[in-house]
């Protein structure tokens, strides 16, 4: 199968690899919102892609699209495989296969004394990927994920790069709430488009509510990292957002 990497990323894994550093567990306060020439010219590239073109309309046309789940049936293992041959070809960072890294990820989770669901759900974390096994571009699989119909987030990595999405040119789409109601619930929210929010779609009935949500926030960093976004939640949101473990 010919290797899909549509966009200016080596591949997929190199966006994991710079969320790893900018959220490591020893990095300083301070040192969070620092975005400088130490980020990788390729990731900056990315990230403009990435809020230029997540709109409301587009993350509402690919649910639809994709939400049905009629674009493929395979199972875990075959998506595994599938997956190294789609990201792992022109990784320069990492010689281990897609396969090898997520079962580190369940072991680690296993030796840390988590439920069995919780390995599980380390393991499919980012199976989601196989977006770009029907042509989805990188800036539309992974990245940081946030809402779109309604103002971004200042906390969100590269929050200028906002300045080309013609969202921004839609005042109902630009302020606090939007959209949505004050409280609504993240149920009611149209997440950017990614691989979280489909394989949130493809794997809900399957895994209990902690997983779910793990999965479909884990690129959510604005909210469970910053802390951010909480008038869009319920209680019960915050209470499944506040900690929300990273299976990766």
């Amino acid at each position: 199968m010919q290797v899909i990497n549509q966009g200016p990323l080596d591949s997929l894994e190199q966006w994991d690899d710079h969320v790893k550093g900018r959220y490591r567990v020893d990095r300083k306060k301070e040192e969070f919102r620092v975005y400088d020439d130490s980020t990788p010219p390729v990731v900056r590239e990315f990230y403009r892609q990435n809020h230029a073109n997540q709109t409301y309309d587009f993350a509402c046309a690919k649910l639809a699209e994709y939400v049905p789940l009629r674009h493929g049936k395979m199972g875990i293992w075959e998506a595994m495989d599938r997956l190294n041959e789609i990201v792992d070809d022109s990784d320069p960072d990492t010689d281990l296969s897609q396969i090898e890294h997520n079962l580190q990820t369940a072991e680690a989770i296993r030796a840390a004394g988590h439920p069995r669901w919780f390995q599980l759900t380390g393991f499919i974390h980012d199976l989601g990927k196989v977006l770009t096994m029907w042509g989805e571009p990188q800036w539309a699989v992974v990245g940081d994920t946030f809402p779109t119909g309604c103002a971004w987030s200042a906390r969100i990595v590269f929050p200028e790069f906002f300045a080309a999405n013609p969202d921004g040119e839609k005042p109902h789409l630009q302020t606090l709430l939007g959209v949505y109601q004050e409280g609504a619930g993240l149920d009611q929210v149209k997440m950017s488009w990614g691989h979280d929010e489909y394989l949130y779609h493809v794997t809900k009935a399957y895994l209990p509510e902690p997983a779910q949500y793990m999965i479909r926030y884990h690129s959510w960093y604005s909210a469970h990292r910053e802390r951010d976004y909480g008038y869009l939640m319920t209680p019960h949101d915050e209470a499944m957002m506040s900690p929300m473990p990273n299976p990766s």
